[in-house]
């Protein structure tokens, strides 16, 4: 057995979250038990993910480690995606881990992409992959709000009540709001993010573009490190982990 880095996407619609839980399935547990059987019925590894999505988050490029045995890259790719059958969750790449690695620590940045349907009509096809918001959004105005938070800064404001982080400070690199046709895209990106800070981010952000709140209000939020003094906390469904970079990078097929 070697210690492995595996890609993965998943809808996290049907799952209770990245980690294992008492009541409910999980993705943890799913690639775990999937694990299991490649390794012959062994007892199923930890595996250690890049970031814990919460319940209904999706992932495009989620890293993940986990031992498995001494295949080739492409006999564990197709083994995994057999074993992990009905699950929505597909091994995109992997590769045998570097020595020392460890998918959570060793990440220097992680990336997130929040989705906006702003149209009038529901969806249909991306129904529970989008947050739906009927009013016009000023997705220009949303950028430069979005500017206030970049930096080192703490994000109290955006921090979800039953955050575990021993402190609010955070250093945002990238937010960034743009139009793609119906859909309003954040993407954002930092070493690490609070409980709910990126889904926080964007129920503020989306107060400005509904035209409710001046820009300068995000600033002032920041400012006041409380959790009350920012908008709702958007919906999981429009979230997305979009990859996490390691230096030096993965070598993954």
């Amino acid at each position: 057995m070697s210690l492995w880095a595996l890609e993965l996407e998943y809808d996290g619609g049907p799952f209770m979250g990245w980690q294992r839980q008492k009541h409910g399935l999980a993705i943890q547990q799913a690639v775990e038990e999937a694990a299991a059987r490649l390794r012959g019925g062994a007892e199923p590894g930890e595996a250690i993910a890049a970031g814990r999505t919460d319940a209904g988050v999706h992932a495009l490029a989620m890293i993940v480690q986990i031992e498995l045995p001494d295949l080739s890259p492409f006999r564990i790719r197709e083994a995994m995606n057999f074993h992990l059958k009905p699950h929505p969750i597909a091994v995109l790449r992997c590769g045998p881990a570097p020595p020392g690695w460890n998918a959570r620590f060793s990440a220097v940045s992680r990336a997130y992409r929040y989705v906006i349907l702003n149209r009038p009509q529901p969806p249909t096809l991306e129904a529970g992959r989008v947050w739906h918001v009927r009013p016009g959004l000023d997705e220009q105005a949303m950028h430069r709000a979005a500017q206030f938070l970049l930096g080192h800064h703490d994000f109290s404001s955006f921090r979800a009540a039953a955050c575990q982080a021993k402190t609010p400070m955070r250093t945002l690199d990238a937010l960034a709001v743009r139009r793609e046709g119906a859909h309003v895209i954040i993407e954002t990106r930092a070493r690490s993010f609070l409980h709910h800070q990126v889904r926080n981010m964007a129920g503020s952000l989306k107060m400005v573009g509904e035209g409710r709140w001046p820009e300068e209000k995000i600033a002032a939020i920041l400012a006041a490190r409380a959790r009350p003094a920012a908008g709702q906390t958007a919906p999981a469904a429009g979230l997305y982990f979009t990859g996490a970079a390691y230096d030096p990078p993965l070598e993954l097929a």
